[in-house]
């Protein structure tokens, strides 16, 4: 008799929007699962931890409108664990707080499927704590309660007691915006002081958070004349005061700022982190990807030849990345470097190169080629052989000014750059949307790539400002006809950041 086949669910809570909220746990799931069946309120940044070959199907909810009714959702955890897939099930906030992961798992129980529960950062707790607003406070509030604003529409009464609720400290309504005026209400009618604080926040915890703040009796009117939107969360209490005082999130330097990244999203993760932490949303629109030469027959000699050259020279760290690959896929290692000496030309090349083990014995003041040669000068390079592993576009200026102090330049394409395949549409549509504050270029690459996607002579809106890394893409832009409004003195990603906050800071100058 064949045994049936059957895999597992993992019904995951992926947090309440900010990607670094879900839980390592989850992250591991993800990464396991053949499919993934993502809600409405699941970013699209925590979906990149899914492998490269798992299906994703979107069954999300909004309000009314269902995608995939719940009982189709049951049944289609059921159908693709029972092919045998390890199925992520990504549900917001966490799944057993107004999350139906509990009907879910009965019915995983049912069919006889394995599963396991994965709890998420709710969002009753991490909103809140994102708009300033501590649920509890000794000060303020010493209860607190979580309830749904929208229960089973099917109940023949509803099942909360306004009355017991009216006498706790804070309440946290989830989901709650288009039943407000009845929560308003009952609320009050049950002794609800119509004076208290409240709160609602929308988008909680991501660069689109909005929080309006008024009082109980009069949060309707304010949400009638804002035009407030759900998906959106309501406090209700004295703990509301708080937020004039601890609102950490709403005042970072660049919260609400778009700033769209053109590089490779395999190159982005610090660029990424460290504009998050300013409470930037980040776009990815890459213009280039990074691809291997297509002809290494100069390369595999160089390495062949390893132990003839004084100096390696790496420009970046897609160079020290493809160099390290091939010289592995030739047989052998870093233990045939030895005695050759190594340059990188800024700080982040040099980590790249440090990581494999080995010590970089020059980086120069400048991280620019100019800045490359001016290092170079300091070294009786005369009669040396050096080797510079590159892209298949660079600029000229390194070999043939260090062939004027004596040396021997073995130029070697080690990679290259292709076109990404993004569509102008996508950027304009962000554009069109109001979403694109900053666009920033990390690379001449990126810019030549951007000018090819969005068409020669594009120009960007005034409002939407041009940030680069250093002067070498920043001519590259403006050949381009492109206006430079963001450019650093150290030319480097944290420092191209702190460029963009310092502009912010100063109000845009």
């Amino acid at each position: 008799m064949r045994m049936e086949i059957k895999g597992k669910v993992y019904i995951i809570g992926a947090g309440p929007g900010d990607p670094g909220l879900i839980t390592l746990r989850g992250v591991e799931c993800l990464r396991e699962a053949d499919v993934v069946i993502y809600d409405y309120l699941v970013g699209g940044d925590i979906l990149l931890h899914a492998g490269e070959k798992a299906r994703l199907i979107y069954a999300g909810k909004k309000g009314k409108d269902h995608t995939i009714p719940q009982a189709e959702i049951n049944a289609l955890l059921i159908r693709e664990a029972s092919a045998g897939n390890v199925v992520a099930r990504l549900k917001g906030g966490d799944p057993f707080l107004f999350g139906r992961g509990g009907e879910e798992a009965e019915a995983l129980v049912g069919a006889g499927i394995p599963f396991e529960i994965v709890p998420g950062v709710t969002s009753a707790m991490s909103v809140p704590a994102y708009a300033g607003i501590p649920i509890t406070h000794r000060g303020f509030a010493s209860t607190v309660a979580f309830v749904t604003g929208h229960e089973d529409p099917t109940k023949d009464k509803s099942d909360i007691d306004w009355k017991a609720l009216a006498q706790i400290g804070t309440l946290v309504f989830l989901m709650g915006v288009k039943n407000l005026p009845a929560i308003a209400a009952n609320l009050i009618e049950n002794g609800k002081d119509p004076a208290t604080p409240a709160a609602l926040i929308r988008w909680g915890t991501t660069p689109e958070q909005e929080t309006l703040v008024a009082t109980l009796g009069d949060i309707v009117r304010r949400v009638e004349e804002t035009g407030f939107r759900p998906p959106a969360i309501l406090v209700v209490g004295p703990v509301v005061e708080q937020r004039e005082r601890l609102n950490w999130f709403e005042t970072k330097p660049l919260f609400g700022r778009g700033v769209v990244i053109t590089r490779p999203p395999e190159q982005a993760a610090e660029f990424t982190a460290l504009l998050r932490a300013q409470g930037a949303r980040v776009l990815h629109f890459p213009t280039i990807k990074i691809v291997p030469a297509d002809d290494r027959r100069d390369l595999d000699r160089a390495i062949g030849a390893i132990g003839n050259y004084q100096w390696i020279i790496f420009t970046s760290a897609n160079g020290v990345g493809h160099f390290f690959r091939r010289l592995r896929d030739l047989g052998k290692d870093i233990r045939d470097l030895k005695g050759t000496r190594i340059c990188a030309i800024g700080p982040a090349t040099a980590g790249a190169v440090e990581d494999r083990g080995i010590k970089v014995d020059l980086v120069p003041a400048s991280f620019i080629s100019e800045g490359v040669i001016e290092a170079f000068r300091g070294e009786n390079i005369k009669g040396s052989r050096i080797l510079l592993p590159r892209a298949e576009t660079a600029r000229e200026v390194i070999p043939a000014e260090l062939a004027k102090l004596g040396a021997t330049v073995d130029v070697v394409t080690v990679y290259r750059t292709a076109s990404s395949g993004r569509q102008k549409s996508e950027l304009e549509a962000w554009i069109g949307q109001g979403k694109v504050d900053v666009i920033t270029f990390t690379s001449s690459s990126t810019v030549t790539n951007f000018v090819e996607i969005m068409g020669r002579g594009y120009s960007p809106p005034p409002q939407v400002k041009i940030a680069c890394i250093g002067p070498v893409t920043a001519g590259t832009a403006e050949k381009a006809g492109m206006k430079i409004d963001i450019m650093q003195e150290k030319y480097t990603i944290p420092g191209l950041v702190e460029g963009i906050v310092a502009f912010y800071r100063s109000g845009g100058k």
